[in-house]
Parts: structure tokens; sequence; C-alpha cells
């Protein structure tokens, strides 16, 4: 038998209205709560608008002003 609840001021509560016999004994297997992965898309996207003073024309010559090529 299982049932899933939340604790609440250090008592277990469970999430339906189960009743278990005073001196039953049980097992709690506490869940890690589930951590949800960023791509690394959502995470640049966090950044975008974020500087203020690039130049007007970075996106098209980003490899000039990061490696020195010669501008587009």
């Amino acid at each position: 038998m299982s049932f899933e609840g939340t604790v609440q001021n250090g008592v277990v509560v469970f999430d339906s209205e189960q009743q278990l016999p005073d001196g039953t004994r049980v097992e709690v297997i506490v869940q890690e709560p589930s951590v949800k992965k960023t791509t690394l898309r959502d995470r640049l996207a966090k950044l975008a608008g974020t500087v203020d003073d690039l130049p007007s024309d970075m996106a098209r010559n980003h490899d000039h002003y990061i490696h020195g090529s010669p501008k587009k």
C-alpha cells in the first residue's frame, strides 16, 4: 500500500483522506524535488538585452570585435 503527502509542522499529512490506526508502522521515503534542467538556449535568453553599449553592427561584425577579423 502506498500513500503520498507532505510534511506540515513535522507531521506527514496524506494527500487523500487516509486514516491509519494508531501504532501502525510506516516507512517514509523522502523524494527530492525534481529540478528542471534549463537548456543553454534558456540560459542565454535571460542575458539577451542586458548589455547596453554594444556597437550597432555587433551582430554582423562580431568576429571583428571578438577576434580582430576584418569588418564585413
